[in-house]
């Protein structure tokens, strides 16, 4: 696993040179931010031992596979760390995949693993956890969340933005990583999250999948312009205001 340090408080995890999951130093440790695939249980833990301080707690983007696949691993081996994720996401991890009557009914796309950890919290936009404001950001899945950091401007926006291949948001395809683009659900409501976490205004953009990028609000403002052209009118359906 390929570890990063953006900033005094930010880590990057990569595996697979495209997956990503980020630590966040805080002043009683660190909280993860997502977990990764399958199997990277290990190499979390380690990379937060030889930076010095313990994981207190896990806050989940989405329930998409590559986000929450080591989270039972990890609450198994770190069973006192806070397990946090949106009020919406959380059915996912039960294999609840129902669409509530006020959601657009898109079908949902890709993998949404059953998890028997229990979130010890439910989020919801504006909460705080440390350093870190909660942001609803949903389209990429009905519950995605997005957190950012008052300290240094850090937004970390899960699957709501990709630099890999490409700065894109809103599933636009990137055809030498298009699995992002495929397995977002709705796509004005996740154009609609983009234009919303541009005006935070980050000083650093850090996304599941490719690399962080620091001043990033043109190369955002490019992905929602492209975003918007490539969208198909079908796309569009009568939805929730969020």
């Amino acid at each position: 696993m390929r570890v990063q340090t953006h900033g005094n408080n930010l880590i990057q995890l990569t595996r697979y040179t495209a997956f990503n999951c980020f630590l966040v130093r805080e002043a009683d440790g660190f909280t993860l931010v997502d977990t990764g695939m399958g199997g990277s249980e290990h190499a979390i833990i380690q990379a937060a031992r030889k930076l010095g301080a313990p994981i207190r707690r896990i806050l989940l983007t989405h329930a998409h596979v590559d986000h929450v696949g080591s989270l039972d691993a990890l609450h198994a081996l770190l069973p006192d760390a806070e397990v946090a994720i949106s009020t919406r996401d959380a059915r996912f991890l039960t294999g609840d995949r129902s669409l509530d009557h006020d959601e657009p009914q898109t079908p949902l796309r890709g993998g949404y693993p059953v998890c028997t950890t229990q979130p010890t919290r439910l989020l919801a936009a504006g909460d705080r956890i440390g350093s870190l404001e909660v942001i609803a950001s949903p389209g990429h899945t009905p519950g995605h969340l997005s957190f950012f950091d008052h300290r240094d401007g850090t937004l970390i926006a899960g699957d709501a933005f990709s630099t890999k291949a490409g700065i894109s948001t809103g599933g636009t395809l990137r055809r030498l990583f298009p699995f992002p683009a495929m397995a977002t659900w709705n796509k004005p409501l996740a154009i609609a999250s983009a234009e919303a976490l541009r005006n935070w205004q980050p000083a650093r953009l850090a996304v599941g999948h490719g690399a962080v990028l620091d001043n990033p609000a043109a190369a955002m403002e490019r992905a929602i312009a492209e975003a918007r052209r490539h969208i198909k009118s079908s796309d569009y359906a009568p939805q929730k205001a969020y």
